[in-house]
């Protein structure tokens, strides 16, 4: 039977060329990339495809109102006639991305793919073209609801990622992985396998805004961060990041402004929460930790931090009560926790 597939092209490399020594998005770049769909493929003809271009940019310009627009070029079409859909992306933001459709589509009925390029599709070692091949075998083989995102790293076997798990790509690299290096699926010789067994029961699905807030400060550490250089006259809520052990800095030995703690007790009195991750829940914890969380800063466990600022700018756009940002920060919502 053949598969109908709603492709939405949103610019990226995979949607760039090379012109002189510059890359940039073209509008016929999408297109290329379904006419090496059709020379590669061995069955062309088993799929069909409905485009769309809501957005042509570099993902590096991303900013979080971008995603309404993908939504909202997503929804305002009939997803019943569709077996899944193919989003073009690209590589710089490609993580937060994947993790704010897989929390906004908490409850797809079909499969999303994320589909990125690691070179123009122009030069012959771009993974675009075996990335978007997978994503379309993957609407072909496995009737899975969810978000997902299909690469393939210089070198190795394609892995599919769940989206709510990708991490950003490895500096100085090409190369993506999901939390704890551990990807959902491999793809090898035309068949899918199974590295984690998860249920879609396991997800806890809830109806969502597409209103993401704009007034979500990230931080991340850094020996010698100085938070008096934060003005936080916009800011509703702080994510702050942490070192790989779930720590940050905490002495004010050096000076106030050096220490979390303090910058937490300044935030508190502005009325302004404060959220860490990512951190694994453990019974035991850092000293330096346990003291952030004593003075009032709450933990988003089990988490990436692209999946956490996606989720708390949902929570924030969606909710205005602390009660409701909290459940929902709380919930499984697209496999997103350990």
């Amino acid at each position: 039977m053949k598969k109908n597939i709603l492709l939405v092209f949103t610019g990226g490399t995979i949607g760039s060329q090379l012109s002189g020594d510059t890359i940039n998005t073209n509008g016929n770049a999408g297109f290329k990339l379904l006419q090496r769909f059709t020379e590669q493929d061995p069955k062309p003809d088993s799929v069909g495809f409905k485009t769309l271009q809501p957005l042509q940019i570099l993902s590096e310009n991303l900013h979080p109102s971008h995603w309404p627009q993908i939504i909202a070029a997503i929804e305002a079409e009939d997803l019943s006639q569709f077996d899944g859909i193919i989003v073009t992306h690209g590589t710089d933001s490609l993580a937060f991305s994947a993790a704010a459709l897989s929390l906004y589509f908490n409850s797809l009925s079909v499969p999303m793919l994320l589909v990125s390029s690691d070179l123009p599709l122009d030069n012959p070692q771009a993974n675009g073209v075996a990335n978007f091949l997978c994503a379309v075998e993957f609407i072909r083989q496995l009737y899975l609801a969810g978000v997902f995102v299909p690469y393939r790293n210089p070198g190795q076997v394609m892995q599919i990622h769940l989206g709510a798990r990708l991490s950003s790509c490895l500096p100085l690299s090409s190369d993506f992985i999901s939390l704890q290096s551990q990807a959902w699926m491999r793809f090898e010789n035309g068949q899918f396998q199974s590295l984690q067994n998860l249920e879609p029961s396991e997800r806890s699905s809830i109806a969502l805004k597409p209103d993401f807030s704009n007034r979500i400060l990230l931080i991340r550490p850094y020996p010698g961060l100085d938070y008096s250089a934060y003005n936080l006259d916009t800011v509703d809520a702080v994510l702050h990041d942490l070192y790989h052990s779930g720590t940050a800095c905490a002495s004010g030995a050096l000076g106030k402004q050096y220490s979390l703690v303090e910058f937490i007790n300044r935030c508190a009195r502005r009325g302004i929460k404060i959220y860490l991750a990512p951190a694994l829940y453990s019974e035991s914890a850092y000293a330096s930790t346990r003291e952030l969380l004593d003075c009032g800063a709450e933990m988003i466990w089990n988490t990436s931090l692209e999946a956490a600022y996606a989720k708390l700018l949902l929570a924030y756009g969606n909710f205005d009560t602390p009660q409701a940002i909290s459940a929902l920060l709380v919930r499984n919502l697209a496999h997103e926790q350990l």
